[in-house]
């Protein structure tokens, strides 16, 4: 075993548990050794780490423990009330395995508070924290393209940003890491507390207020509120980037413990000429020089310049903020442009409103000769507001360029209505949805796949694109 992140002492302590060990010799051994990595699933778990066992609606990690110790685990921490269940025989297990337990009240807040605790020990890591309904995930991967230039960067991998995902990322911080760079999201209330706790950011950025899980929320002001927790740990010397055109401003401004810095096109000195080249991105004029920001749509220039504006501040040089921008790729589902017999833009990994208005507009504003045709599944997570989302998505999509329109989901029938008349196609069974759309499609089309995940539209881009293409 190599490469210990914490003893299991130091663990125990910080998360004011109670250890258990095995009576051999190799357990003794790895109670002043520790841990090298950290899992809450027993299929990932690798030699040497750390298995957390977590209790959620439909399954109990506390179940996993022996799975976890037979893949290597150097030990669990688990819950006092499990500890105690003799069906779970878990104490037996340490001695099975000759392995550790640290008994805690609650292993979740145990996983976020043993992420602090490790966190706690780079004192000369910069840490940034992003959030907001939109375009989280994007925003961190320029930062980090554009940071990375000069200094060395961990951030979260993909959107790993939940009330475990963020804390798990932070165990990839390693001693040469100089910027640390994690997003928050969020699916219930006091979640973006939890984790501004675990991460107690330097800076912090909230790229928008939208209505993404406004079922949770019930407001966007509910979510303006939720998404401001991000500045909760805030202690002065902090600093807050806020959109300098979002409804929520100055809400988001008041009563911020540090700096606040707006950001945003006529907030930004360094910013100069914008030109637009549809399909192909952006040239934008920073400090004089010219970047072509590979990423198309307003809405990524939006993110792009958060991440300028964030990289300013760190700080970092002109040069490689022109450097990282244009070193951008495309990430998957998110405003893809992709290219074969149709020109496919896939657009699927997250959908609401906001999002959804902002790749019709793209698509209707691109100068093109073809046919234009708009796949939209539904928009999850919308709870009680969903009806009159999809509806007034509906009457958006009245008033678009698409010469045929495919809708796909259960949640997206209220946008029937508002389409009646119009060219288009409604089904909740995706391989009738494919079988129309290969019969309609043509050399030379326009294609828009916009849904959320759980729609997986992503499935039918073979099929749209042929057997050659290139992105």
């Amino acid at each position: 075993m190599t490469g210990c992140l914490m003893s299991f002492s130091d663990l125990s302590h910080s998360l004011g548990g109670r250890l258990f060990a095995g009576e051999g010799k190799q357990a003794a051994e790895i109670r002043a050794w520790g841990f090298s990595s950290v899992s809450i699933d027993s299929r990932t778990v690798e030699e040497g780490a750390l298995f957390v066992a977590l209790k959620g609606a439909a399954m109990d990690g506390h179940r996993f423990v022996d799975a976890a110790f037979k893949a290597g685990a150097s030990g669990a921490v688990v819950a006092f009330s499990a500890l105690k269940d003799p069906g779970l025989g878990l104490r037996a297990l340490a001695r099975k395995w000759d392995r550790v337990l640290v008994a805690v009240e609650d292993t979740l807040k145990a996983l976020q508070a043993a992420a602090a605790a490790y966190l706690n020990r780079f004192s000369k890591l910069v840490k940034i924290g992003i959030t907001g309904s939109a375009g989280k995930t994007t925003t961190k991967e320029i930062a980090a393209a554009i940071i990375s230039q000069e200094k060395s960067v961990v951030m979260n991998k993909g959107n790993l940003n939940s009330e475990t995902g963020l804390p798990l990322s932070v165990f990839e911080v390693r001693p040469h890491h100089e910027v640390g760079i994690f997003e928050a999201g969020m699916n219930r209330r006091g979640e973006i507390a939890e984790l501004a706790k675990v991460l107690r950011p330097d800076y912090a950025l909230i790229t928008n207020i939208g209505s993404a899980h406004i079922g949770v929320f019930g407001s966007r002001q509910a979510i303006a509120e939720e998404k401001k927790q991000i500045f909760a740990e805030f202690s002065g010397g902090n600093t807050a980037l806020i959109p300098e055109d979002d409804e929520f401003r100055d809400f988001l401004a008041e009563g911020v413990r540090g700096r606040t810095v707006f950001y945003g096109e006529s907030s930004l000195p360094a910013l100069g000429a914008v030109k637009d080249f549809g399909l192909d991105g952006t040239e934008i004029v920073w400090e004089g020089n010219t970047v072509r920001f590979g990423l198309p749509g307003k809405f990524n220039l939006s993110n792009a310049l958060a991440a300028a504006a964030l990289a300013r501040e760190i700080p970092v040089n002109a040069a490689s903020i022109r450097r990282g921008l244009e070193s951008v790729k495309p990430i998957f589902g998110r405003g893809e442009i992709l290219r074969g017999r149709t020109v496919l833009i896939r657009d699927c990994y997250n959908s609401n409103p906001e999002s959804s208005c902002q790749a019709l507009d793209f698509c209707d504003g691109l100068e093109w000769n073809g046919r234009r045709v708009y796949v939209m599944g539904s928009m999850l997570e919308l709870g009680g507001a969903s009806g009159e989302a999809h509806a007034a998505l509906g009457r958006r999509l009245r008033s678009c360029r698409a010469d045929m329109v495919f809708l796909f989901g259960e949640e997206i029938r209220p946008a029937l209505d508002p389409l009646e008349g119009r060219p288009s196609f409604y089904t909740c069974d995706r391989e009738e949805l494919a079988r129309k759309l290969d019969g309609y499609v043509r050399d030379g089309d326009l294609v828009l796949l916009k849904a959320s995940r759980g729609c997986e539209l992503e499935t039918l881009s073979e099929m749209l694109l042929g057997d050659n293409h290139a992105s």
